[in-house]
């Protein structure tokens, strides 16, 4: 299959042939259809302070997604071929003690999609079957893509009640946007926007 590679240590991406993953027992491997750019990625590509301290190449990068399920593993009883889905891309080790207490969110053992293991900028992606998001039909292909940022906006905004207080998002990005939607939806006063400037 053609991945987009951190084929080495230095600024770029590389377009290879890779082999197709094979799912593991609880695994699915997902057809990707949309993949969206993330700042992560962009910090990959520039080889920046971080991305040197954090990847190990080569590594397929990518991790925001929509796709349908092109094989499951034998494990996998609750999905099947074809089904329309994305991917939570935290992989959490099920073993540490936030694992153990259902905070699956903060496990100590995280493994990145697209960071610590092979990405989504391919034709194929492998996941365990734990982290499948089924998608409604009424979600368009392009706005499924993005429902990783969607979802750190989400928990963001909606960490305190907001209808009637004042609220600033510092950020004007992807995700920062989001957050404002989502807070003046929830019923926010006044929102306010923070962000870098040239001038």
């Amino acid at each position: 299959m053609k991945a987009l590679v951190k084929l080495k240590p230095e600024k770029g991406l590389w377009m290879e042939e890779v082999p197709v993953p094979e799912p593991g027992l609880n695994d699915v491997i997902i057809k990707v259809k949309k993949s969206a750019i993330c700042g992560t990625d962009l910090h990959i590509y520039r080889w920046d302070e971080w991305a040197r301290k954090t990847i190990k190449t080569p590594m397929i990068i990518g991790h925001e997604y929509m796709g349908y399920i092109e094989k499951t593993g034998a494990g996998v009883k609750n999905l099947k071929p074809g089904d329309r889905v994305t991917g939570e891309g935290h992989l959490a080790c099920g073993h540490c003690r936030n694992c153990r207490r259902g905070k699956e969110h903060v496990c100590e053992n995280t493994i990145g999609i697209g960071v610590n293991t092979d990405g989504s900028f391919a034709e194929y992606v492998k996941i365990p079957a734990s982290n499948i998001v089924p998608l409604d039909p009424r979600i368009p292909d392009e706005w499924a893509a993005i429902m990783d940022p969607f979802g750190n906006a989400t928990h963001t905004a909606l960490s305190f009640p907001l209808l009637g207080e004042d609220v600033l998002v510092t950020g004007a990005g992807l995700i920062g946007n989001m957050a404002v939607a989502i807070a003046k939806y929830a019923g926010a006063r006044f929102i306010v926007v923070s962000d870098l400037s040239d001038y």
